[in-house]
């Protein structure tokens, strides 16, 4: 026996419910499959939510601890990890049975089973709650490819000891560790470090690379690592791990070896040193999940780095079959999901629709955040092209000076030809939420005037962004220029 839809969403996460919920609007006869008993995904459930929920606690944390400079001290805060884990899950289960509940009122009917594909347009359905299907074929016009990706954990990593975890092992909190090494030194790995940081824990960080977040431009970060070398027990760059074991209460961790130049580089010039910790996260990175599913008896088609090929609608080589989210590739971001998700079902149903962003944001919520959108100077040197960068620390900023966060700054990328706007950086507090004016004005394509000439409330972090610009239109504008090979 099957049951057919018009359209299927396989995957319940940020790009599989906004796309299930897409098309329900759009008038389409919508099924979304999703193996976990609730929807949300790994954002929802074991990721960004969480994660900014205990972010928050850290912060609180942080801020009351530094308004001793003002004069108002408090007492040595008093940790309940029980209380914080119970809050954290109770945001999850609210936020994921309102997605039920408007899944429900969309009339998107919720499969929780496990799905795999027999051929273009046939789903297989395994485990889950049989009580939400009665079929274990689920037959459709079109399917929107979901998956999400998972956690990557090199073999190397993977040893008997349930001391090693990844961000999702990180996220129960089962205890505050005395000691905690995070190896791999990008966005989530510097977020969980940060919140172990200030529930008690003495962080250590190893990463591979140079820098600490790769993809970042270094003089946003150089402000966050001056940050965290005063609150973890350490930061350890150009430095690998080469082997984990499991030592009783305690996983035995050596770090040298050679680094992808050739180079070796070991901490405090040692040969293969040793250290233990009570536990250790696994940061280095995520991994579609395209394999186990059956795209091998679909058209689809898989590149060398595990994404599923799609084009601007996100259509892959299968006509019955559409990809969205961490599966279609790079960044790997839950907006990013979302977006592509309503464009899905907006092909589907017949509208003209492309993805087509001249900018996606992207921000770490460490303590200062970091955010940019559009080009950064890196790409820009990459690339070859010639930019002018405006930039207005945030030491001269009233709010930052009031609020105590003047280590931030803001930076536009700009066309020193046309002033039109192609880039914003800003390192500092609430960097998350100012980077959304940047992304707007970059995709209206706006000069650099239209900013300054824009009235901005006064005193406010956002007025770091008019005044950056105005330092454009002044004499202060540092212009980069390809280096020549």
């Amino acid at each position: 026996m099957t049951f057919h839809s018009q359209v299927v969403v396989l995957g319940g996460g940020p790009g599989g419910y906004a796309a299930a919920f897409m098309a329900a609007d759009l008038g389409l006869q919508t099924t979304l499959v999703e193996a976990n008993p609730r929807l949300g995904g790994t954002c929802l459930l074991r990721g960004c939510i969480p994660s900014k929920a205990l972010l928050h606690v850290a912060k609180v944390i942080r801020d009351a601890a530094e308004l001793a400079d003002w004069g108002v001290e408090f007492g040595k805060p008093v940790i309940s990890i029980d209380r914080v884990r119970a809050r954290k899950e109770k945001i999850i289960e609210t936020l994921s049975g309102g997605l039920a509940g408007l899944a429900k009122r969309r009339k998107v009917r919720v499969v929780h089973a496990r799905g795999i594909f027999v051929d273009s347009q046939t789903l297989q359905l395994e485990g889950g709650d049989k009580n939400t299907y009665d079929s274990e074929r689920l037959t459709f016009d079109h399917c929107i490819l979901a998956t999400g990706s998972v956690p990557a954990m090199p073999k190397m990593f993977k040893i008997d000891s349930p001391r090693v975890m990844n961000s999702s092992g990180a996220l129960a909190l089962e205890d505050i560790p005395e000691s905690l090494l995070v190896i791999g030194g990008g966005y989530i790995g510097l977020e969980m470090g940060s919140v172990y940081a200030e529930l008690g824990s003495k962080v250590t960080v190893v990463e591979l690379m140079e820098g600490l977040l790769p993809g970042a431009d270094r003089d946003l970060v150089k402000p966050l690592e001056k940050r965290l070398r005063e609150r973890f027990a350490g930061i350890h760059l150009g430095t690998k791990v080469t082997a984990l074991e499991a030592e009783g209460n305690k996983v035995k961790v050596t770090m040298g070896g050679p680094l992808p130049n050739g180079e070796a580089r070991m901490p405090n010039e040692e040969k293969n040193p040793q250290a233990s910790f009570d536990r250790v996260l696994v940061s280095i990175g995520r991994r579609p999940v395209t394999s186990g599913i059956g795209l091998e008896n679909t058209q689809v088609k898989v590149n060398d780095k595990g994404f599923v090929v799609v084009n601007e609608q996100q259509r892959t080589a299968d006509p019955h079959i559409f990809a969205i989210g961490d599966v279609a590739g790079e960044p790997m971001l839950a907006h990013k999901a979302s977006h592509e998700g309503k464009i899905a079902a907006e092909v589907i149903a017949g509208r003209p629709a492309a993805f087509e962003p001249q900018a996606i944001p992207a921000v770490v919520f460490t303590d200062p955040e970091i955010a940019w959108a559009g080009l950064t100077l890196g790409e820009a040197e990459r690339a070859g092209r010639e930019v002018a960068s405006a930039i207005y620390p945030w030491q001269a900023s009233g709010r930052a000076i009031a609020n105590g966060c003047t280590d931030g700054m803001t930076r536009w990328v700009i066309d020193p030809t046309s002033d039109r706007v192609l880039g914003c950086g800003i390192v500092g507090s609430g960097a998350g939420e100012l980077i959304a004016e940047a992304v707007v004005a970059i995709e209206m394509g706006c000069s650099i005037r239209d900013i300054a000439d824009s009235i901005h409330a006064h005193p406010t972090l956002s007025e770091t962004l008019a005044f950056a610009a105005e330092v454009h239109l002044g004499t202060a504008t540092e212009v980069y220029r390809p280096k020549r090979k």
